[in-house]
């Protein structure tokens, strides 16, 4: 059985985003979700970058072609949505962000959602 990454980290993300859920509901915007994510980043005095630009990928890619809503504690990718169902694209969203760069787990989070269910997304082997 393999080891999960970044536990304590992860914990401590996905216990900001129930509370940031908790307190402002299901019917802002990403925005809005983001920037209480952001408070509570700085409340917890956990480093992180928003809306960073990853670097490029290949050769002749152009540049800021992927803006990940977050990086948090150089380790983790945050995807913010607030959409009434999160689908594959999502999800393949997600998977690009780490296969272009160094990252090996993302989050991605629906707040849209009555109930929130963080899905956790591993880079896997890719060259």
């Amino acid at each position: 059985m393999e080891k999960i990454l970044y536990p304590e980290l992860s914990y401590k993300l996905v216990g900001l985003l129930f509370s940031v859920h908790n307190d402002l509901g299901c019917f802002r915007n990403e925005k809005q979700y983001s920037d209480a994510i952001e408070r509570g980043l700085k409340s917890l005095k956990v480093p992180y970058m928003r809306e960073f630009h990853l670097p490029q990928s290949f050769e002749g890619e152009n540049k800021n072609r992927n803006i990940v809503d977050f990086v948090v504690d150089d380790k983790i990718i945050l995807e913010v949505k607030t959409k009434t169902a999160i689908v594959k694209e999502d999800y393949l969203q997600v998977k690009r962000y780490l296969v272009s760069s160094s990252f090996k787990l993302g989050i991605l989070v629906n707040f849209r959602r009555k109930y929130l269910t963080p899905k956790r997304i591993l880079r896997g082997n890719h060259s």
